[in-house]
């Protein structure tokens, strides 16, 4: 009797993994197609697209890294982004504590213009933000790109973090000021560390969007020792021919920050993704 009962539960959990693995190798084949392209000359990869590296060509690496100038292009979008992602992030935590925390006059009404910033797609804002940096000397400078990829992910990681900061308990608040705590102690020592998940969600969403941005990066900068990484990666594709295996190569550099990211973060964007779907 109870073999009759266990047979639809381990169904359910087979047609489970089944399901799982499936989209595991829907996801995972494509990154290891471009895996096996990255140490393949563009000839080989004509000749068969889906043929196994034979030879492995490990000197695309070294190729793109050295005489392509990737290691450049590589720490213009490392400084660029890990700027712009921790002054986001600060800056965001700290307007959305604001926000959620105190009332004050215009405080909704800073919120709606925050919120309808979200809304408008980010590309209407180009030709403004491109005059802005002429007139400002900052066109064609990483800072001016920074300043740029800043004001960009701001009011998302604002909006994200006041729903999540609105939800901590007013008491914890109130016994922190009891205890002497000053309103900047208690944003580090009580809403920094309850946020975390939160912020590690937003920080990793922004570090993501920053790091594969192409638009801004290839419309505000034009010099080619400051090229960001998706530019650089441009530069293989011209009109009539495009070097395929180059393109993998700077591909695959390009995606082990952001594996190493989310590695190093994934638990705590799990929980903060889920924050509050469980009371």
């Amino acid at each position: 009797m109870q073999t009759h009962r266990q047979m639809p539960r381990l169904f359910g959990r087979g047609a489970l993994a089944l399901v799982i693995g499936a989209y595991t190798a829907y996801t995972l084949g494509p990154f290891l197609w471009l895996a096996t392209m990255s140490v393949r000359n563009t000839g080989e990869i004509s000749a068969n697209h889906y043929a196994w590296p034979s030879p492995v060509r490990w000197e695309q690496f070294r190729i793109a890294w050295v005489d392509s100038n990737f290691a450049a292009y590589f720490w213009n979008s490392a400084l660029v982004v890990v700027t712009a992602v921790a002054v986001v992030t600060l800056v965001g935590a700290a307007a959305a504590h604001a926000l959620a925390r105190y009332r004050f006059r215009g405080n909704r009404v800073l919120y709606g213009i925050l919120f309808s910033s979200i809304i408008f797609p980010p590309q209407i804002t180009l030709i403004s933000l491109y005059q802005i940096l002429v007139d400002y000397n900052l066109y064609n400078s990483l800072i001016g790109l920074t300043l740029v990829y800043i004001s960009l992910q701001l009011p998302l990681t604002v909006y994200l973090l006041e729903g999540f900061f609105a939800r901590i308990p007013q008491d914890l608040f109130d016994a922190a000021k009891m205890d002497g705590y000053g309103d900047i102690e208690i944003f580090r020592r009580i809403v920094l560390p309850i946020g975390m998940p939160a912020i590690a969600t937003t920080l990793i969403l922004n570090f993501i969007q920053l790091w594969n941005e192409f638009l801004f990066a290839v419309v505000l900068i034009t010099d080619p020792e400051k090229r960001t990484l998706p530019i650089g990666i441009r530069a293989f594709m011209g009109d009539h021919f495009q070097d395929i295996g180059m393109i993998a190569a700077g591909v695959m550099i390009s995606v082990i920050p952001v594996i190493l990211a989310y590695a190093f973060f994934s638990e705590k964007l799990i929980r903060g993704m889920t924050a509050g779907a469980v009371k």
